[in-house]
């Protein structure tokens, strides 16, 4: 880490707002291809806070060795100072969570709880499992019981009647959790393969015409 507050002066007054942004976070330009990690502590520093940014973040950035402090006055926006406590970014709350800082020569910066940015933990197939209704459209085409039970190359699946004379041709008996992915194995054929989306759902990918989404019964 670089640390960029010079000597320790003791605790910072740090109100209740800037104590909710002690710890890790991810600093980053707009297209995210810049990324490193700003650390926010409580030590006092001239002018505010101690902030520590990881060793990449000086080559990315080179503006951060110029960070000697951060302030967050109660109400107001987030500050990075430098050593004579002049402001050299101010980021504003554009959503929970999240901070941006249009940055002159710099182009927007953002900030974002390091928590909030890592992807979420693998699906184990004890999530999975249970009873999905293919949805096409807005209409279910079919309905399939995701087993736990383990066979060569996913887990056992049971196809219920009723189904789309096109979905039913692909005799699929198989299911399995492939890099983040549901696959759906046919007999013959091409996998059916979706990515989890928001409240718990799965959508068909790649995208078809029509929306593909498997939803649970």
């Amino acid at each position: 880490m670089i640390g960029l507050a010079g000597p320790a002066y003791g605790q910072a007054g740090l109100g209740d707002s800037a104590r909710g942004l002690l710890g890790a976070w991810e600093f980053s330009n707009a297209d995210r291809d810049k990324v490193c990690t700003a650390t926010f502590k409580s030590d006092a520093a001239p002018g505010g806070a101690k902030v520590e940014f990881d060793a990449n973040c000086g080559t990315l950035f080179p503006l951060v060795l110029r960070v000697a402090a951060w302030k967050f006055p109660e109400g107001d926006n987030l500050f990075l100072l430098d050593a004579e406590g002049r402001t050299l970014v101010e980021f504003s709350e554009v959503e929970s969570g999240i901070y941006e800082a249009p940055t002159p020569g710099v182009g927007v910066l953002f900030l974002q709880q390091a928590s909030a940015t890592a992807p979420p933990p693998p699906r184990l197939a004890a999530e999975v499992a249970g009873t999905w209704a293919i949805v096409r459209g807005g209409k279910s085409i079919c309905t399939l019981a995701l087993a736990g039970t383990v066979l060569r190359d996913g887990f056992a699946l049971t196809v219920q009647p009723g189904c789309d004379a096109e979905f039913a041709r692909l005799n699929v008996t198989q299911w399995r959790l492939d890099r983040g992915e549901l696959v759906l194995v046919p007999a013959r054929g091409n996998a059916w393969r979706f990515e989890e989306v928001e409240g718990g759902n799965w959508r068909r990918v790649p995208e078809g015409p029509t929306e593909t989404m498997l939803v649970r019964q």
